[in-house]
C-alpha cells in the first residue's frame, strides 16, 4: 500500500502512482479509437448503421451506477473489516505484552523477550499466510529455534505460534509466576488473537461471488464500447471526450473494487501490512525497554515523493 500525505486539490489531478489509471490506459485507448470510428462512420457513411441515441444509455447508466455502488460498498466493507481486524491484532498484542512484562513474579528477561519476539513473529506469519508468501526470512530471527523448527513445516503458522504462546503462559502458571486470574486474562487476549487470525482467513477464503463480479464487469465494458455510437449524434467531435470521461469513471470504480476486495494483497491500494507489523514491533521494543530486544526496521519511504511504500 502507498500511504500519502494530504495533497493539494490541483496535485490530485496528476497523481499517477497509487491510482488505477495506468492499468486502464489500454482500455481507454480502445474507447478513444471506437469514438473516432463512430465520428468517421457518422460523417462519411451515407447510411449510418448505428443510431442508438442517448436515452438507452441514460437508463442503462443509472442502473449500472446503482450496481457499481453495491459492488464498491461490498468491497469496501471487506477492506474496512480487514483494517479493523489488524487494528485489533495490534491492540491485543500490546495488551498481551504488557501482561507478560508486568507479571507478579517475572521470569528472566531473556525468556520474556522470546515471548515478545514471538508476538511480533505472529503478525509476520499472518501477513505471509494471507499473501501466500514465504515467511522464513521474517520468522527465523524472531522465533526461538525450537519454535521455528515446529512452525517451518506447518501450513497454518499463526495457529502454531498461538499454541506456543499458550504453552508459555501455562508454563509460567505452573512455576507460580501467574495466578489463576492473571492466566485467565492472558488467555482472553490469546483468544482475541485467535479470532483475528480466523477473521482474516475468512476474508481471504470467501471472496465475493464470482458470477456477480463477472456480470458487472461484462455490463460495464459492453456499455462503454457502445457508448460512443450513442453520443456521436449529439456530441459530434466531442464524442471522444465524453466517452472517455464516462468510461474512466465506470472502469475505475470497477478496478478499485476489484483491488480492495482482497484487502491483504500486494496491490497499491491494499492494506499496509508491512507498516502495521513494523508499528507493532516498535511498540514491543519500547515496552520492553531492553537494548537487547531489537526494534523492527523502519518502513521504506520514497524520499522524492514523501510517501510510505509498503
Amino acid at each position: 500500500m502507498i500511504i500519502r500525505p494530504k495533497l493539494h486539490w490541483f496535485r490530485m489531478l496528476f497523481v499517477w502512482r497509487g491510482s488505477v489509471l495506468p492499468q486502464l490506459l489500454p482500455r481507454l485507448g480502445l474507447i478513444f479509437a471506437l469514438s473516432v470510428a463512430a465520428i468517421f462512420m457518422h460523417d462519411h457513411m451515407r447510411h449510418y448503421p448505428i443510431g442508438l441515441g442517448t436515452p438507452p444509455f441514460a437508463l442503462v447508466g443509472i442502473a449500472l451506477a446503482v450496481f457499481l455502488g453495491f459492488r464498491n460498498s461490498a468491497s469496501y466493507d471487506r477492506w474496512w473489516e480487514g483494517r479493523k481486524l489488524w487494528g485489533s491484532l495490534v491492540i491485543t498484542a500490546r495488551s498481551l505484552a504488557r501482561q507478560a512484562l508486568s507479571m507478579p513474579h517475572p521470569r528472566d528477561s531473556v525468556d520474556t523477550r522470546r515471548f515478545l519476539a514471538a508476538i511480533g513473529g505472529l503478525a509476520h506469519a499472518l501477513r505471509h499466510q494471507l499473501r501466500g508468501t514465504d515467511a522464513t526470512s521474517d520468522l527465523a530471527p524472531r522465533l526461538p529455534p525450537e519454535l521455528h523448527a515446529r512452525v517451518a513445516a506447518a501450513q497454518y503458522k499463526p495457529a502454531l505460534i498461538l499454541l506456543w504462546l499458550g504453552e508459555w503462559v501455562a508454563a509460567r502458571k505452573r512455576e507460580g509466576a501467574l495466578d489463576g486470574y492473571a492466566m485467565l486474562a492472558i488467555d482472553a487476549n490469546l483468544n482475541a488473537l485467535s479470532n483475528v487470525v480466523g477473521g482474516c482467513e475468512r476474508l481471504t477464503s470467501t471472496p465475493l461471488p464470482f458470477s456477480y463480479s463477472v456480470m458487472i464487469h461484462r455490463t460495464i465494458y459492453l456499455f462503454c464500447v457502445l457508448l460512443p455510437f450513442g453520443l456521436v449524434d449529439g456530441a459530434g467531435l466531442l464524442t471522444p471526450l465524453f466517452a472517455l470521461l464516462v468510461a474512466y469513471a465506470f472502469m475505475a470504480l470497477e478496478a478499485i473494487a476489484a483491488q480492495i476486495e482482497d484487502p491483504f494483497g500486494l496491490e497499491e491500494n491494499d492494506l499496509a501490512l508491512n507498516a502495521i507489523c513494523a508499528t507493532l514491533e516498535a511498540a514491543l521494543h519500547d515496552m520492553a525497554a531492553d537494548p537487547a530486544f531489537e526494534p523492527a526496521p523502519p518502513v521504506s519511504r520514497d524520499p522524492s515523493r514523501r510517501f510510505i511504500v509498503d
